[in-house]
């Protein structure tokens, strides 16, 4: 049996594209069932996210599977299969067992390190596990993908290191204060980036969050939102006394706080230290704020280059996770190879259980007066004689050994295992 898998991604197709093959709801449960359908699909997981859709199939004969796949999804989701061809893609084998690897070590994603991606594999998983779609092949190559992720996000920094503007917003915050459950935070516009650097602010404790937006009922929409409280925009200077964080995003065409401003802000507040973050292109801020002492001012240029080097440190731990993902490879190889010698063994012990059987019924019945003790302690030993035979021969089909076609070939001859297929 082969691994195939068939899909597209942020790489190769458009987010409409992506959209109209998304797997969600109902879709999901119809499209897993359709598939097991196909003549040459044995087993199958879907994976679809926003930034990607692929099958993962175990098949019989790739090269048909892959036409197969590729019609049902033109099929499926009512897309004329050429207006398809240049975003899908195909990898088999070895090539297949790379890349999932590399999916859910997030060395595939649009952002390399990003947690989110293991859990949606590991949730298809479940899914097809639940609907049992997986077999041997699958639920071993599922496995050991979780696996050699958790590893990654072990053995590298690959996860740590903000690389987007939000995130290194709130990264920089947790380096000011250690604590921020305990800071207050206003969000003063409500740009998308500014309403996302808040969001994450939330979800690392910070708790009292004020909105200060020029239109006051979208202002009050958005603190409902984060359970916090709306201000008038004009009145956001007397709230930055109390305030610790800011996140500045107007789309003002003039600064909308100056450093003299600042520097009556500063008295009143003993000057405690402030974190602004002015994410507004153009600046909202006026920069010289930042030479007040315990201001600390950072522009949108600032967390470019703070996401610029993050990258860049995450890039070496990507190369060291491409190193990890050669050795898995290497070990799920050995294993793929193991499964050519199971029918043998399985054959082996079947015939050498039958042969048991029959001699021992033969023995039994030239020895009818035998007791109930007898009979078992006969078992027992022809059992043993029977284990400590087929140990060593299966024992070398269990290795991995570069004869081992060779070796499978020679056990079939000398034990006759090939008879049922003559």
């Amino acid at each position: 049996m082969n691994i195939l898998i068939v899909g597209l991604n942020h790489k190769t197709a458009d987010v409409d594209v992506r959209e109209k093959l998304a797997f969600n709801g109902q879709k999901l449960e119809e499209g897993m069932q359709r598939i097991k359908t196909l003549p040459d699909v044995k087993e199958a997981v879907i994976l679809s996210t926003c930034n990607r859709v692929e099958i993962y199939a175990a098949v019989t004969n790739a090269a048909a599977a892959h036409e197969a796949i590729k019609n049902f999804i033109s099929e499926f989701h009512g897309i004329d299969r050429s207006a398809l061809e240049t975003s899908l893609y195909a990898y088999e084998d070895i090539n297949a067992v790379r890349h999932v690897f590399r999916v859910a070590s997030s060395l595939d994603s649009m952002i390399v390190g990003e947690p989110q991606i293991l859990g949606q594999i590991k949730d298809a998983f479940d899914f097809s596990l639940q609907k049992k779609t997986t077999g041997i092949l699958l639920n071993k190559l599922m496995k050991k993908t979780i696996s050699v992720a958790k590893r990654i996000r072990t053995e590298t920094k690959i996860a740590e290191n903000a690389v987007s503007i939000s995130f290194a917003a709130v990264e920089l915050a947790k380096k000011i204060f250690t604590d921020l459950s305990t800071k207050s935070f206003m969000l003063l516009g409500a740009g998308d980036m500014a309403e996302l650097a808040a969001r994450h602010l939330m979800s690392n404790g910070v708790k009292d969050v004020l909105v200060a937006n020029r239109t006051y009922e979208s202002g009050e929409k958005l603190a409902k939102e984060f359970n916090g409280r709306a201000v008038r925009f004009e009145d956001f200077m007397h709230e930055m006394v109390n305030t610790d964080i800011v996140i500045c995003s107007t789309g003002a065409s003039k600064y909308v706080l100056m450093k003299e401003q600042m520097q009556k802000v500063m008295k009143e507040r003993r000057h405690k230290p402030v974190f602004i973050i002015d994410i507004s292109v153009p600046r909202n801020i006026d920069p010289e704020i930042n030479n007040i002492d315990n201001v600390y001012l950072y522009d949108v240029d600032d967390l470019h280059g703070i996401v610029d080097t993050n990258k860049l440190e995450r890039q070496k731990e990507a190369e060291k996770a491409e190193g990890i993902i050669a050795e898995e490879i290497e070990t799920f190889q050995k294993w793929l190879a193991s499964l050519d010698s199971v029918p043998t063994i399985v054959a082996l012990r079947e015939k050498a259980d039958a042969v048991k059987k029959e001699e021992i019924e033969k023995l039994l019945n030239k020895l009818p007066a035998l007791g109930e003790k007898e009979r078992d302690a006969i078992e027992y030993m022809a059992s043993a004689i029977v284990n400590k035979l087929i140990h060593p021969p299966t024992t070398a089909l269990k290795e991995d050994s570069e004869d081992r076609d060779i070796l499978i070939a020679a056990i079939r001859k000398l034990y006759g295992l090939n008879e049922k297929e003559e």
